[in-house]
């Protein structure tokens, strides 16, 4: 009989020549003698709680400032990563401006305390940088110990793109992902892992709320359900995926930038200093509005981007025909025009 992942709960895959098993999403390796995988499994837990207590060590093998961060829970926390690619030739300037908006926001209006959020930037120290392997444990960190009346949320703006599916989960054949620092070498972080990440564990009572400003973002954590306006300017939902991915009994949402076919943009029009357009509407409409339902969020968010697109293509030839809708998705549907949004205090 196959043995399911423990972590996203997909089939195992025997390792040719070898005692131990795979998971071909989220690359877990589980031993697949079962007569001494449960003594093998308790020397591993053991050694990954060593490696994660020592994991923001520094150079000098001293405990890094950021270790009491990553030891605080609340009831909310958050994940706030930019990247900008400073050593690529696609550098995103809007990154951390971005990020430190996000912050303000969260602080200054939605309550979230300073000490229960984790920022990820290239100005940050060694062990806060944006690479894959400190964007995975910050998002692990993120849903560690959560329980109900948790709210979570993770913000990522940086670039995004799309591969070909390896699974068969996705109706257009191709999986979303992340692309951290340093994907040229070490490769992205898939929407299957993300989901298995931060969405599966969600316990009963407990909500996520990612926040996504990247291209090809609009299915990024494979959240069954997709929000998309019609030819009429309505919302509607779409069933999208072919193979169920929810929870473990909390609510997970998706505000992204742009479908996954299209492309997000940057803009110095309202601020004097660039910024993502999706960022910048998603914090004018929370900040202008305290009793926002989901859907007069994307309504809000939708004619400020195309507010941005028009001034931007006022000056850069065929920018104004670059559309971007935001998108929203959801481990349920409801009705958008009547759910308040969760994010916004009561």
């Amino acid at each position: 009989m196959a043995s399911t992942c423990k972590t996203c709960g997909r089939t195992l895959v025997k390792i040719r020549g070898s005692q131990y098993e795979i998971c071909p999403v989220c690359r877990a390796i589980s031993l697949f003698n079962t007569k001494i995988r449960g003594r093998m499994q308790a020397r591993l837990q053991r050694f990954v709680s060593d490696v994660s207590s020592r994991y923001l060590d520094d150079d000098q093998g001293q405990p890094s400032r950021t270790l009491a961060l990553f030891q605080v829970h609340g009831r909310k926390r958050a994940v706030l990563c930019g990247v900008t690619y400073n050593n690529h030739k696609k550098k995103l300037e809007a990154s951390v401006t971005n990020v430190k908006s996000m912050q303000q926001l969260l602080v200054n209006k939605l309550g979230f305390p300073n000490a229960s959020i984790l920022i990820l930037t290239e100005e940050m120290d060694r062990s806060r940088i944006p690479t894959k392997r400190n964007i995975q444990m910050a998002l692990r960190w993120l849903v560690q110990g959560c329980q109900s009346g948790d709210s979570l949320m993770f913000y990522y703006a940086g670039h995004g793109c799309q591969v070909p599916d390896q699974d068969g989960d996705e109706i257009d054949g191709y999986d979303e992902a992340l692309c951290p620092l340093d994907y040229k070498t070490v490769g992205t972080i898939l929407d299957d892992e993300i989901n298995a990440t931060i969405v599966a564990p969600l316990p009963r009572g407990a909500t996520l709320h990612s926040v996504i400003d990247t291209c090809f973002s609009g299915t990024l954590l494979d959240l069954p359900f997709l929000c998309k306006i019609n030819k009429h300017g309505l919302y509607m939902w779409e069933e999208q995926q072919l193979s169920n991915k929810g929870t473990s009994g909390g609510k997970a949402f998706c505000i992204s930038a742009c479908a996954d076919d299209q492309n997000s943009a940057d803009t110095s029009a309202f601020t004097g200093k660039s910024i993502g357009a999706f960022t910048f509407s998603f914090i004018q409409a929370i900040e202008s509005e305290t009793k926002h339902t989901y859907g007069t969020l994307l309504s809000s968010m939708r004619k400020k981007v195309h507010l941005a697109q028009q001034v931007v293509g006022r000056f850069v030839p065929f920018a104004s025909s670059m559309s971007q809708e935001p998108q929203l998705s959801s481990s349920t549907r409801f009705e958008i025009y009547s759910e308040p949004l969760m994010l916004c205090p009561s």
